[in-house]
């Protein structure tokens, strides 16, 4: 069912309506060349990485973003703004993966080459603080209200990707303990298995070692790269329509409250 934008607009994808910049899309697109430029310019010169010419790209971005943010936090309130930051997050997060995925399948780089746009975010970490940030703000929208079935399927999916990463947190640490023992030095321990795909738990584990479990394609045998890479993809089919669903009734209700904004541009 279509819903009714501020701006008098009938609304197929309520969701376009949030992250829509309106009023500020000339200063993004100006942001957007800007940062362009100036990242090449700095490749272009040796002044920067690749990974440093993003930053500056993601940096100039804030500027039409944050007035952006406070204008949706007015317009539809907290929760609202807080949904369109973690979609368009998740959105860059996306296209992270997707590089590192187009690098090592359609490249043929190496596994430890294929590391994306933003090389020194791929730690463990940072995988690790990301998606525990990322589960922390699902449930607090859950909590004030941001309730549907793809919004709960969301919180399971990505609760189970969380504890993967986890896992894999715990096992980074335990073996940089090990190799500190060890008094082995210049290993970073980065890249270890999780629980699914090649060499993950799902495949050792002595419960799963003598079934079917340990041999089921894909699973147990996906490189470490597919298999966050389709956690990852999985997690925006969710979100996508989580945050369209709530924004088709956030903007009824809207229209109910204020009918005059739905008919005056």
């Amino acid at each position: 069912m279509s819903t009714t934008s501020v701006y008098g607009k009938p609304k197929v994808l309520p969701l376009l309506e949030l992250i829509h910049p309106h009023e500020y899309a000339a200063l993004l697109l100006a942001a957007s060349v800007l940062g362009v430029g100036a990242g090449l310019l700095g490749v272009q010169l040796g002044v920067l990485p690749i990974w440093g010419a993003v930053v500056v790209l993601l940096v100039i971005l804030l500027v039409p973003a944050i007035p952006k943010w406070n204008a949706d936090r007015k317009r539809y309130g907290t929760l609202a703004m807080l949904v369109c930051i973690l979609v368009l997050t998740q959105g860059f997060h996306t296209v992270e993966h997707l590089a590192q995925w187009v690098q090592y399948h359609l490249l043929g780089w190496e596994m430890r080459a294929a590391v994306g746009l933003l090389s020194p975010a791929n730690a463990e970490w940072v995988h690790f603080i990301w998606n525990w940030l990322v589960l922390l703000t699902i449930m607090a929208l859950i909590g004030g209200g941001v309730r549907n079935r793809w919004m709960w399927l969301l919180l399971a999916w990505a609760s189970a990707h969380t504890f993967e990463h986890t896992y894999m947190f715990m096992r980074h640490l335990q073996t940089l303990e090990e190799l500190h023992r060890l008094d082995i030095a210049g290993v970073t321990a980065q890249g270890l298995p999780g629980i699914l795909g090649q060499d993950g738990w799902l495949m050792r584990s002595e419960w799963t070692r003598s079934t079917f479990i340990c041999r089921l394609p894909g699973l147990t045998t996906a490189p470490r790269l597919d298999v966050h890479f389709w956690w990852n993809i999985g997690e925006v089919i969710l979100l996508l329509p989580a945050a369209n669903t709530y924004m088709a009734r956030l903007m009824a209700q809207h229209a109910l409250q204020y009918p005059t904004s739905a008919s005056v541009r």
